[in-house]
């Protein structure tokens, strides 16, 4: 029935495959989309569920500091990423400073750490213990009432800490907008007497603006997703309820439908930026990028523009990775050991096993929607990349609840049949967590792959489909290695996401399973948050080579930018 819908919708979906093939395409792609956003429907599924005890008692308590608290959090973290990833985009793309070459891709170095991570590390330099107040104490002679130090475990302390590790999503688009805007708009409002100040708020920003917006709707994203920041600077959020809903009160329905509200609020989200974008109608004359002439700053600007992007560099990236650097030579030798490399061989495994898995799938469905462009098929495609938009703590519940549904059914049909008692097969296993990592980050994947079969022309696939080639043949001889680049980032992207994912592994892991994350975040809630560097360390040590990449790929289209 599937396939003839899908033909009624799209009657000659491949021409050369044969109906067959296609219908098989089509049946598969759709499934496989469906199992992946099954985590994302049966969440959704609770939203309309009667309430029960737990949930009234947590509507009449503490859900409305959590919706607060999470709005203030993500519309501070927007506001704080916009600030930061606008004015370092602008000055990147379009002045000439000292080191603004070196700048245009080092600024991107704060995505390597996590936010949880930063946080660990600046509240162990700025706290009362820390070596800043200490010295200040030291030098004056203050005792603890002589004087006043802004708390950093705190909500405006949780929103400097996303800003400086989130403003590179805005920083990355807006570049990337600034830099294809055309040359002669900019010199012809500059004629008409615009100076540089005014040309950026009348002309570049406007032009801008839904890259700025989609930027800054990734940056509240994953705000919204964060759980170690907040809940080591004691925030209550939407993601800190769940964790206490499902593990303090046991109430897993309850959990399920604060998941909900969340879910629902990042739909919201997400339907603000595509109709921000959808009622953008600027266009640029299609000049190159190339053409354009860079704004020459010299004395006290360049100075100022220099500061401008060192500030974020330094404090999003550099003093944190130092301070790491210096605690873990301090305590590695009591915390690298046998149990440490243990941790190193989980976690990548997992994240390799998981980046593997998703390139395979996301090829699958990517050359799937290529070879049928139904209306269905590509909804379905669509619905499957929703994982990416949803907390980490959302998608472990959603994967929690169908397996443990589908554990305790079979070991009740077992034990009545066989008199077997087949315990937890699924729940609480390694494939659980895999799961729910492709879940998490199929999209990240998808969006690279995409991207590298739009770049393959169509009469491709029907020259070696004349020549009696099978699709899956096409795909492993023509399509993969012409896609040796984006699958090479799509793999890279998915490895490190999977080696910072906090959330849904604190949730799903196995029992005496640990990874680089959870172990970083134990240690750090036990407030030992030297011990805790070299875990941290290792992370921010593997999300820098894809942030390179990705930094490096990105200076190609501003080379000649003079």
């Amino acid at each position: 029935m599937l396939a003839a819908v899908l033909n009624s919708v799209h009657p000659h979906p491949i021409s050369l495959a044969g109906n067959w093939s296609g219908r098989s395409w089509a049946v598969g792609v759709c499934a496989v989309s469906l199992l992946i956003a099954l985590p994302v429907i049966v969440i959704a599924s609770f939203v309309a569920q009667p309430a029960g005890e737990v949930w009234s008692h947590l509507v009449t308590t503490v859900l409305p500091d959590y919706v607060v608290n999470s709005l203030i959090l993500a519309f501070g973290v927007a506001f704080g990423a916009a600030v930061i990833g606008v004015a370092t985009a602008w000055l990147t793309a379009t002045c000439e400073f000292p080191g603004r070459r070196w700048f245009a891709w080092a600024l991107l170095l704060p995505l390597a750490i996590p936010a949880y991570i930063i946080a660990y590390t600046y509240t162990g330099t700025l706290d009362y213990a820390g070596p800043l107040q200490t010295a200040l104490r030291a030098f004056f002679g203050w005792q603890h009432q002589d004087y006043w130090f802004p708390e950093i475990r705190s909500l405006p302390g949780a929103i400097v800490m996303l800003s400086l590790v989130l403003y590179p999503y805005v920083y990355l688009l807006a570049r990337a907008a600034f830099l294809e805007q055309s040359g002669s708009i900019i010199d012809t409002s500059r004629t008409l007497g615009y100076g540089p100040w005014d040309s950026f708020f009348k002309i570049s920003l406007p032009i801008a603006r839904p890259a700025i917006v989609a930027g800054v709707s990734l940056a509240m994203m994953e705000t919204l997703a964060d759980y170690g920041t907040v809940q080591y600077f004691g925030v209550a959020t939407f993601t800190t309820g769940i964790f206490r809903t499902w593990f303090g009160l046991g109430d897993s329905v309850a959990a399920a439908q604060l998941s909900g509200v969340l879910l629902a609020f990042v739909f919201v989200l997400l339907a603000l930026e595509r109709w921000s974008r959808s009622r953008a109608r600027y266009h640029h004359g299609g000049h190159r990028p190339q053409s354009r002439r860079l704004i020459r700053l010299g004395g006290g600007r360049a100075l100022a523009a220099l500061c401008v992007c060192a500030a974020p560099l330094l404090f999003g990236f550099a003093l944190p990775a130092t301070q790491l650097l210096n605690w873990s030579i301090r305590t590695a030798s009591d915390v690298v050991d046998g149990a440490f490399l243990e941790l190193v061989v989980n976690t990548v495994l997992l994240a390799a096993v998981t980046a593997v898995f998703t390139v395979m799938l996301a090829c699958f469905l990517g050359y799937g929607r290529r070879l049928v462009p139904g209306l269905i098929v590509r909804a379905a495609v669509r619905v499957s990349a929703f994982g990416y938009a949803v907390p980490g703590t959302v998608i472990a519940i959603g994967v929690l609840l169908p397996f443990a549904w589908f554990d305790n059914r079979l070991d009740a049909l077992l034990q009545v049949q066989f008199g077997i008692s087949t315990g937890l097969l699924l729940s609480g296993s390694v494939a659980a967590l895999i799961f729910a990592y492709i879940v998490r980050f199929f999209a990240v994947s998808f969006n690279a792959v995409e991207a590298g079969l739009a770049a393959i022309r169509p009469t491709m696939d029907d020259c070696a489909r004349s020549l009696g080639y099978t699709p899956m043949t096409v795909v492993r001889r023509i399509h993969i290695p012409m896609l040796r680049g984006s699958l090479l980032t799509a793999l890279l992207l998915v490895f490190v996401d999977v080696m910072k994912e906090l959330p849904a592994t604190l949730v799903l892991r196995p029992f005496n399973f640990n990874t680089l994350a959870v172990r970083a975040y134990e240690l750090a809630a036990d407030e030992r948050l030297a011990d805790s560097s070299s875990a941290a360390l290792a992370i921010v040590a593997a999300g820098i080579i894809p942030v390179i990449w990705l930094s490096r790929s990105m200076q190609r289209p501003d080379r000649g930018g003079k």
